[in-house]
C-alpha cells in the first residue's frame, strides 16, 4: 500500500530518510476509497480492528468488514441529506461506530468534526454556531443526551441528531437500525477535491475561545511518517494509542497512519483509566506496539510489571507533553524498551521525533522529519544558535505547504495569519537544539517562567522534581511576585510513602532536591500538594487551569 504513496518505503539510515522521503499525493485523494476500500479490495480478509470493552466484549474487523459498515453508513448520511461539505460532529468515546461514521463521511465528502463526550451544553452550542454544524452523532449515554437536548434550541444549523444507544431520544435517529436498513451505497461521481476540509478540531488555547484546525483530504497522507517511522509499524503489527476519539491523537494513532501501513488498530474502550488494565491488555491480546501520553507511562511504572507477560511488546512511542528522563530510565530498567518521544500538534502531523535510525536522548522530542522544515526563532528575531532558546516554527517555500500541516483556522482569517504568514508557521512552543540536532521541549511560550531575568521552561523544573521518591505526579507554573515578576511554583501529587507528610520540612527537603539537580535559580519557592492535577481526556496536565485556580484563590 505505501509503494503508491511513496518513491521509497526502506531507508538505511536517518540521513538516508531525510534526503530521499517523497510522499507522492494523488489527484482527489480520498482515505476511505484510495486505503481503506483497496484494503478491503486486495486482502479483505486482512485485520483492521480489533475492539475491546471494560465489559469484556472482544471484536475483530477486517478491511473487507470496514468497508462493508462504512458503505451502509454512508448510505445512512446520505438519506438523511448529509452531503458533501456538511458539517457533521462526532462525540462516540470509543465505541467501534466511530471507525464507520468517519470513514462513510470521508466518503461522501462531508467534514468530520471529532469532539469528546465531555463538552457542555455551551461548547456545544458554541461550536453549533462557529462551524453551522449540520448533524450531531453520539453515543447514547445519559449525559452526553442531556447536554445534546439542553444545546438543539439555541443550535438551530442542527438538522439530525444521531444515537449509537443504548439511549435514543423521540426524534433523534437511531446510528445501528439505520445504517442495518440502508440500501446499497452509490459512489458519488466526485467526493472531493484534495483542498477541501475533511477533518476539523476544536482546539483550547490558553486565551479565547477554542480555534478551529481545519484539514484537508490529503492530511492522512501525513500520517505516513507517525505509524510508518514513528510508530515503527509493519503490517503484522497490532498497535495500541491510549486516546478517546475526541482528541486528534486518536487519528494520529487509530487511524490514519495504521492502516496506511496495513496495521492492526486495537482499542480498548473503557469508562474509568487504570493504569493497570493497559498491562492486562499487553498481556490478554499480545499487542506489539503502545503509545501515550507520559503520564501513563508514570503510573505504569509503578505496577509490579512482572506479573504481566509483555514479551510481545517491542516498541513504546510517547507525545502530548514533555518526557522526563527518570520515567525513560525506569520503563528501560523494566522492560527493555526505549521510550521514542515525538512532538506534533493539532495543527500538523510528527513534525520532530525520534525514528527507528535515531538513538533516543531521555527528555529530547528527537530530530527533525523529512517533510517539515523546522528551525527555531529567537524572540528578536534570529535563527536560534545551538543551545538557544526560540519558538520552533515550521518554513514553508513559495504556497507549498507540507503535507499534514493544516490548511486554516476555519472562519479566522486574522487568527491564522498571526500564526501563519511569510512563508512561516508559529507553533507557540518553545525548545531549544542541541550540537547533535536533538530538540529539547521547554513549553508553550505562554508557560514559560520569567523570574529575574531568567527564562525558566516547565518541563526543566518537573524533571528534576520527578526524581525525588516524594512526586508521583507535578505541574510547574509561574505565579506573579512584587519582586522577581514571577517566581516558579510547584503543584505536587505524593506518593503514597509520603502522604501525611505535607509541611514545610517536605517542602524544605523537596526545594533542596531541585537546587541539587538542576540550576539553583529554578527551584520552586512555591510549593502545593494536591491529591490530583487537573488533565485533559487524553492525560496531559492542563497548566493553565492550575494557573486559573492559583489567581481564584
Amino acid at each position: 500500500m505505501l509503494e503508491r504513496f511513496l518513491d521509497r518505503v526502506e531507508f538505511s539510515s536517518y540521513d538516508d530518510f531525510m534526503q530521499n522521503f517523497h510522499i507522492n499525493v494523488p489527484e482527489r485523494f480520498n482515505f476511505a476509497y484510495d486505503v481503506v476500500d483497496e484494503w478491503a479490495r486486495i486482502a479483505p480478509d486482512k485485520k483492521a480492528l480489533l475492539w475491546t470493552n471494560d465489559r469484556g466484549e472482544v471484536h475483530q474487523f477486517t478491511f473487507a468488514d470496514v468497508k462493508r459498515e462504512s458503505d451502509k453508513a454512508a448510505s445512512f448520511f446520505t438519506q438523511l441529506g448529509i452531503k458533501r461539505g456538511d458539517m457533521v460532529m462526532l462525540i462516540m468515546k470509543r465505541r467501534y461506530q466511530f471507525w464507520w461514521a468517519i470513514t462513510a463521511l470521508h466518503k461522501i465528502g462531508a467534514t468530520v468534526i471529532p469532539a469528546t463526550h465531555l463538552l457542555t451544553e455551551k461548547d456545544i452550542i458554541y461550536r453549533a454556531h462557529a462551524a453551522d454544524i449540520r448533524a450531531i452523532v453520539a453515543v447514547g449515554d445519559d449525559i452526553v443526551v442531556n447536554h445534546i437536548l439542553k444545546a438543539l434550541p439555541e443550535c438551530p444549523t442542527v438538522k439530525n441528531c444521531i444515537s449509537i444507544g443504548p439511549i435514543v431520544p423521540e426524534g433523534w435517529d437511531d446510528f445501528n437500525a439505520g445504517v442495518e436498513a440502508a440500501p446499497p451505497f452509490v459512489r458519488p461521481e466526485v467526493a472531493n477535491e484534495n483542498d477541501d476540509i475533511s477533518l476539523m478540531y476544536f482546539t483550547s488555547g490558553t486565551t479565547g475561545e477554542p480555534k478551529m484546525v481545519a484539514h484537508t483530504f490529503t492530511y492522512p497522507l501525513g500520517h505516513i511518517i507517525t505509524a510508518r517511522y514513528w510508530h515503527n509499524l509493519r503490517e503484522d503489527s497490532l498497535h495500541f494509542t491510549l486516546a478517546d476519539t475526541g482528541w486528534g491523537k486518536a487519528v494520529w494513532g487509530k487511524y490514519y497512519g495504521q492502516w496506511l501501513v496495513g496495521a492492526n488498530v486495537f482499542v480498548y474502550d473503557f469508562e474509568k483509566f487504570e493504569p493497570v488494565d493497559v498491562l492486562h491488555m499487553i498481556h490478554r491480546f499480545g499487542i506489539t506496539s503502545f503509545c501515550a501520553p507520559p503520564t501513563v507511562f508514570r503510573f505504569l511504572i509503578r505496577e509490579d510489571l512482572t506479573k504481566f507477560d509483555l514479551s510481545t511488546l517491542k516498541y513504546c512511542t510517547i507525545a502530548g507533553e514533555a518526557l522526563n528522563p527518570s520515567v525513560f530510565d525506569e520503563w528501560y530498567r523494566l522492560t527493555g524498551i526505549k521510550l521514542m518521544e515525538a512532538f506534533g500538534q493539532t495543527e500538523t502531523t510528527v513534525t520532530v521525533g525520534t525514528y527507528p535510525w535515531v538513538n533516543p536522548k531521555p527528555g529530547s522530542m528527537g530530530k527533525k522529519g523529512p517533510v517539515y522544515d523546522i528551525d527555531l526563532l529567537t524572540a528578536d528575531g534570529r535563527w536560534a544558535e545551538a543551545g538557544e532558546q526560540g519558538e520552533i516554527v515550521v518554513r514553508t517555500h513559495g504556497d507549498e505547504k507540507p503535507i499534514g500541516l493544516f490548511k486554516e483556522y476555519y472562519r479566522d482569517p486574522e487568527l491564522t495569519h498571526e500564526a501563519y504568514n511569510n512563508g512561516i508557521y508559529h507553533t507557540g512552543d518553545v525548545a531549544w537544539r542541541d550540537e547533535d540536532g536533538y530538540y529539547w521541549f521547554i513549553g508553550r511560550k505562554d508557560d514559560v517562567i520569567k523570574s529575574s531575568g531568567y527564562r525558566i521552561g516547565p518541563f526543566e523544573v518537573e524533571s528534576a522534581l520527578m526524581t525525588h521518591p516524594a512526586v508521583v505526579e507535578c505541574a510547574i507554573t509561574g505565579v506573579p511576585d512584587e519582586i522577581r515578576g514571577q517566581v516558579v511554583k510547584a503543584t505536587i501529587v505524593l506518593s503514597q510513602a509520603y502522604k501525611g507528610k505535607e509541611g514545610p520540612e517536605l517542602i524544605k527537603e523537596i526545594q533542596n532536591h531541585v537546587k541539587r539537580t538542576t540550576a539553583p535559580y529554578k527551584y520552586p519557592r512555591v510549593v502545593e500538594f494536591v491529591d490530583e492535577l487537573p488533565k485533559t481526556i487524553s492525560g496531559k496536565i492542563r497548566r493553565v487551569a492550575i494557573r486559573d485556580n492559583a489567581e481564584k484563590k
